[in-house]
């Protein structure tokens, strides 16, 4: 049970709602999320700055379509550039977007690891 009082703001239900503009920006990130090539693309990330070039060869699509899936990671901002001459560079934009992309992951992996074995088998 969560410690807020209606004096704190608290809702009907005894805790605080997200604000419209926070529910947004979830919304956004989550469909972000909702590709494998930019799953792809953001775990490379987290491992390290890269290059478009790098990147397309990392998750195996071409370098324009890699380019497109970063520019609506930078607009959604997970994701960061930092250029070099000619040369751009990028990155995760932080440690919420590590953390959320790693939790999702190891969400399939359960969800995965259920799938191959039922609840309530047994094994031989």
């Amino acid at each position: 049970m969560h410690a807020y009082s209606q004096a704190q703001g608290a809702g009907a239900g005894g805790f605080e709602m997200p604000t419209d503009e926070q529910v947004e920006f979830a919304t956004d990130g989550f469909r972000m999320l909702a590709d494998a090539t930019r799953i792809k693309i953001l775990w490379a990330l987290l491992h390290g700055e890269s290059s478009v070039a790098h990147l397309a060869v990392l998750v195996g699509a071409a370098p324009t379509a890699v380019s497109q899936h970063l520019a609506k990671l930078r607009l959604a901002k997970l994701v960061r550039v930092r250029r070099e001459g000619t040369f751009a560079y990028y990155s995760a934009n932080d440690e919420h977007v590590t953390r959320l992309l790693s939790e999702a992951l190891e969400h399939a992996g359960h969800q995965g690891s259920r799938a191959a074995k039922p609840s309530g088998a047994t094994q031989a």
